[in-house]
């Protein structure tokens, strides 16, 4: 294998005409020259220098392994400013892949201020669903997932193989029309709700909604499912039925003609962002997945003042 360092040797003997003046040029003594240039005959397996009594000249190879020396260090030494760009986070990409309540709450804090301290960094974002956007991280697809996963669920173990920073706890809440017999409610048993026609959200949210009623001993009667959250909110404020959402998917909404109730017994996702062990080494990724967990904090800090400000507990 061709080393970087002999190529360097090689162009200095060509370009001065022996040993000693290439060692002089290149802060090194005449025998550490001489032992590089055979160091780097024996990786080619031909000689590279006609050495004669008064004057040293190249060989056809050798005078080939210049030619194309000029460019090869180029490119090295090109390559080695775009590393230590990316790993000063000069420079860098990050691909993200995020659920939307997350796309719409903790990612535009956790994004603003990654490029006001690393304007040279990008950061991509696709929306995904977990598990879709577990496959995406796994498959090579994106750098950075944001995902969820209900207390309590199955299949804890499915994120063993990955880096996990847990960002925050998110409940989920009620919402009820404002002129529902519950609206004033301190909070509500899921119970409660049993005979109410419901909108269900994203399949996974439906999914956990069903088996939530489940455990409290009825089976919803969903009319309505759709994953927009605000359309969610806006059938609920119509009066056309109940719903239960996550916390974080109703505060990006103006909830006109709704009421939030917290449910009992509570029932909790936590948000995670996912990273690959190897990719959790590359500095523009450590750098992003440390601004989410500054956003979380953040998020959690004022859902916690807008919550005792209005009366409504969060969890």
């Amino acid at each position: 294998m061709i080393e970087a360092r002999h190529l360097r040797v090689l162009r200095a003997v060509a370009a001065t005409g022996s040993f000693s003046a290439a060692g002089r040029e290149l802060g090194c003594s005449q025998p550490a020259v001489s032992q590089q240039m055979k160091a780097l005959e024996a990786s080619v397996g031909t000689p590279l220098l006609i050495r004669g009594a008064r004057e040293m000249r190249l060989t056809q190879a050798g005078e080939a392994l210049v030619r194309h020396a000029a460019g090869i260090l180029a490119g090295l030494t090109a390559a080695e400013e775009e590393v230590a760009a990316i790993a000063g986070l000069r420079a860098g990409r990050v691909r993200l892949v995020s659920f939307p309540s997350g796309s719409s709450t903790l990612v535009p804090t956790a994004l603003a201020a990654l490029r006001a301290a690393h304007p040279g960094t990008r950061v991509s974002l696709e929306e995904a669903e977990p598990p879709e956007s577990v496959e995406k991280l796994r498959a090579g697809d994106c750098d950075i997932a944001l995902a969820f996963r209900y207390e309590g669920a199955a299949g804890a173990e499915e994120w063993d193989d990955l880096v996990v920073r847990p960002l925050l706890v998110d409940r989920l809440v009620g919402l009820v029309p404002e002129g529902h017999r519950l609206a004033g409610a301190h909070s509500v048993d899921l119970g409660e709700l049993a005979q109410e026609p419901w909108i269900a959200g994203c399949p996974r949210c439906r999914g956990q909604l069903v088996e939530a009623c489940e455990s409290a001993g009825f089976t919803p009667r969903i009319d309505f499912a759709t994953d927009d959250y605000p359309a969610v909110v806006g059938l609920v404020g119509a009066g056309l039925g109940v719903a239960v959402l996550p916390q974080l998917a109703i505060e990006p909404v103006r909830p006109r003609g709704v009421r939030p109730v917290t449910l009992e017994p509570a029932v909790r996702r936590e948000i995670v962002a996912l990273t690959l062990p190897d990719l959790a080494q590359v500095p523009a990724v450590a750098e992003t997945l440390g601004e989410l967990a500054r956003a979380a904090v953040r998020q959690e800090s004022a859902a916690t003042g807008e919550a005792g400000a209005s009366g409504a507990l969060h969890g």
